[in-house]
């Protein structure tokens, strides 16, 4: 292993800029000339706008300009759109109503931009919209799943029968009917998948501004994927040539999808820049945040498990309703569809599947994809599932998923769900978590916290996700409407060192060093002669960006496609330098070298002879060393592994104690595997906030009731324990690394695994399942409501 290359745990390359506070992101850049622009939000979920009068905003001091949707209206502007289009049981295309730049006729939530003021300052700007005059005639409110699938409930979008985006099925139902016909015992459950807000640290923020001169827009924003948000507004909202937009996502403070998405304020922003003729810039703050990035997850599922008289599974059946919010962000439809019921095989080789999923519109802030984006759902609620069977069964909870784990002879598996898993064992994970986390000694855990008054719980959780998210004919057929594609540029200048420009985007993951531990694997080049550039559509060639854990299996794939074109070239050139047959030439440890013989010439030899061709094959080979590749894989990554969480309960208070967390990973290639661990602790964190402390809740009004961090509960440091993290790895069959991908591992099999524990703990209460969030005040209310049942026993 090379002291800088896949396999060493280098220190991130990014931290010293971050940790010395020279961290570039959009609210550091001060553009020439910048003003400064204030959205003006609903707070009514759902009326009609009757009336936005700007003429006394107009008036204030340093106020430029006041848009509204008339104005968008009137410019013909299109809608901000969705990425991704899903088809219901019927073959009906799913509804698809006009999502709005700013609101035109109607608000639909708490937040919905209804005008977009420009001004000196941000203060001015803030100070111009208490001066406008909006009248809204509220109308009735669809808060929730429930209440917008009532009969007669109020619609959302008039087009959207009874609030229904689109209800679509996979699997084989007969199938499933006849498994369920035959079985022996089945386990049912019902479950809430509950609302998160993203809340990354770095709130979004842009700056648009428009080059008079040459008639070219630029906008700076806090953005996952900088092409895909070119391609989307330019194309379909603003109608600007993509060689006139320019977008630039500089450095971006965590995104975990919600930054994924092409927003509204970005297409305003660009728009009117032109007609302020100066640059205008827009930071959300926290609480306009809780309202206007998309929200995570929200799903009401019914399943159940047919099981035969050993406790093999014979047949599940899913349910799902799942909130799309008020209007489709750029991938909600594939989220509880394609990235989740594809997945609810999970580790199993339950042969018969049938899911259901209806979408649903509702007065509140788009549903879209976060961290995991479909996996955390099924998984939670398959691995939940599971626990209710074993105790159906009456099998132990290890011994029912052995049973039924798909076995390492089996692979390449399909599933009954679509996908085709290449590779995995998940009984080598499975075995490493319950050692590690020395599951074996529970029993004398759980009395010694009884002596000390504490109910202690154990939870088991095992998972199997798709990521590396491609490929593009396999995702086109799904209903993606771009390409899933990675490009790199790979260019080597004349003393050797190399500029790596990549598709992908780093907002925490580590790029900068991981891809920088690449080149120096493949190309012999010290990681410190590495740079590593993305984020601007005006130096990388093309690029699809991150999300769904793709930047190294996809990206990572797309450098050494490019790596290995500059070592062809290299050797053709090195061949001619020592005057030999390029099949005599070997590369190697940065030095390519004649076989059998001590001739050799250094990476950076063959550089500079590239670019100063003095002597040079220049009527074969064209000077310079410098490649493109573009890597459309074959199939989907498939990273699984094993969780296990201990927790323990106070009675007197329902306060639930995180205090130990194992995980065992299935990830593929691990190129530095400090950051590895990083990425899975930081999502186990994560998966923690959901199970026992994060909750978006809105009324009956459609108010969000949890809209700041003085409702919304984030974890903190003491809510996290240590936690283990191991890997016990197979190469992914497909790609050039074998990388499967690790950014949501973590919150993929973390939430499943807290709430087994708690029902563990819970277990003398004559709980069998609770939702998450597990509270304090909810878990103290089961306590003392089950209280006489325990005397009575």
């Amino acid at each position: 292993m090379k002291v800088d290359g896949i396999g060493a745990s280098i220190k991130r390359k990014e931290d010293l800029r971050f940790l010395s506070g020279n961290g570039k992101y959009v609210d550091d850049l001060t553009r020439p000339g910048q003003v400064y622009a204030h959205f003006y939000r609903s707070d009514v979920a759902h009326g009609v706008l009757k009336r936005v009068d700007a003429k006394a905003a107009l008036a204030m001091p340093g106020v430029l300009a006041v848009f509204t949707g008339e104005d968008i209206a009137a410019a013909k502007i299109g809608g901000v759109p969705c990425g991704w289009q899903v088809h219901s049981k019927d073959g009906s295309p799913m509804v698809e109503p006009l999502h709005p730049v700013l609101a035109i006729g109607k608000v639909r939530y708490v937040g919905d931009a209804i005008a977009m003021i420009v001004a000196e300052t941000r203060a001015q700007a803030k100070d111009a919209a208490e001066a406008l005059v909006v009248e809204i005639d509220a109308l009735p409110v669809a808060a929730d799943l429930t209440a917008a699938l009532a009969p007669g409930a109020p619609l959302v979008h008039d087009e959207a029968a009874g609030n229904v985006c689109f209800d679509w099925h996979i699997g084989d139902k007969a199938a499933v009917d006849a498994a369920f016909a035959k079985a022996h015992k089945v386990a049912k459950l019902e479950l809430v998948n509950n609302r998160l807000v993203p809340n990354a640290m770095e709130p979004r923020a842009a700056i648009a501004e428009y080059d008079t001169s040459s008639g070219d827009y630029t906008l700076h924003t806090t953005t996952q994927n900088p092409h895909v948000i070119r391609l989307l507004m330019g194309a379909f909202v603003l109608g600007i040539p993509e060689h006139k937009l320019r977008i630039v996502a500089p450095d971006v403070g965590g995104g975990f999808g919600s930054k994924i998405f092409h927003y509204a304020e970005e297409a305003a922003l660009t728009w009117a820049s032109p007609k302020i003729k100066r640059p205008i810039k827009w930071t959300s703050d926290r609480s306009e945040a809780f309202v206007t990035d998309a929200h995570g997850r929200d799903h009401i599922s019914v399943a159940e498990l047919a099981m035969d008289a050993e406790g093999r599974f014979l047949g599940l059946r899913v349910n799902t309703k799942a909130n799309m919010g008020a209007y489709l962000s750029t991938f909600a439809p594939s989220v509880p569809t394609y990235l989740s019921a594809t997945l609810l095989a999970g580790v199993y080789t339950t042969p018969a599947i049938y899911a259901e999923v209806k979408a649903v519109f509702t007065n509140t802030v788009p549903v879209d994809a976060y961290r995991g984006a479909g996996r955390p759902e099924s998984t939670y609620l398959l691995e939940r599932l599971v626990d209710i069977a074993a105790g159906v069964m009456g099998m132990d909870k290890i011994a029912i998923r052995k049973k039924n784990f798909i076995p390492n002879s089996a692979f390449p598996y399909q599933t009954p769900v679509a996908l085709q898993y290449d590779s995995g064992d998940y009984n080598a994970t499975f075995d490493a978590c319950l050692k590690a986390s020395d599951y074996a000694g529970f029993e004398t855990r759980r009395r010694a916290a009884a002596a000390r008054g504490k109910l202690r719980g154990i939870g088991i959780s095992t998972y199997v996700e798709a990521c590396g998210i491609a490929p593009s004919a396999v995702a086109g057929a799904l209903g993606a409407r771009a390409g899933l594609y990675e490009v790199a540029n790979i260019r080597v200048h004349p003393t050797g060192s190399v500029t790596v420009f990549t598709g992908t985007h780093s907002h925490g993951q580590g790029h900068e060093t991981t891809f920088a531990q690449l080149v120096a694997e493949q190309l012999g080049v010290p990681v410190e002669q590495v740079d590593v550039v993305h984020g601007d559509t005006a130096k990388i060639p093309f690029g699809m960006g991150t999300y769904g854990s793709r930047s190294l299996a996809v990206g990572g794939s797309a450098m050494v496609k490019a790596m290995d074109k500059i070592i062809l070239k290299g050797r053709k050139i090195a061949a001619h330098l020592m005057e030999t047959d390029i099949d005599d030439v070997e590369f190697k440890d940065g030095k390519f070298t004649v076989a059998g013989t001590d001739k050799s010439k250094t990476f950076g030899e063959v550089a500079l002879t590239a670019y100063v061709p003095h002597n040079y094959p220049i009527e074969e080979l064209e000077p310079g060393l410098d490649e493109t590749a573009f890597y459309d894989p074959k199939n989907f990554t498939y990273p699984g592994g094993c969780h296990i969480a201990e927790v323990e309960i106070d009675p007197d208070t329902g306060t639930v104690s995180m205090v130990g967390f194992t995980a065992v990973d299935d990830i593929g290639r691990v190129i530095n595997p400090m950051i590895v661990e990083g990425q899975v602790q930081g999502g186990i964190a994560q998966g923690i906030g959901q199970a026992l402390l994060e909750h978006a809740i809105y009324d009956e009004t459609g108010q969000l009731l949890s809209g700041s961090m003085m409702d919304y509960t984030m974890p903190r440091a003491d809510d996290i324990p240590n936690i283990l993290v191991g890997t016990e790895s197979t190469l992914c069959t497909h790609n050039p690394l074998g990388a499967k991908g690790v950014g949501e591992v973590g919150a993929i099999g973390s939430p499943p695994a807290v709430i087994n524990a708690v029902v563990d703990a819970l277990r003398d209460y004559h709980v069998t399942h609770l939702d998450m969030p597990a509270t304090p005040a909810k878990i103290w209310a089961i306590i003392e409501a089950n209280r006489p049942k325990m005397a009575a026993d």
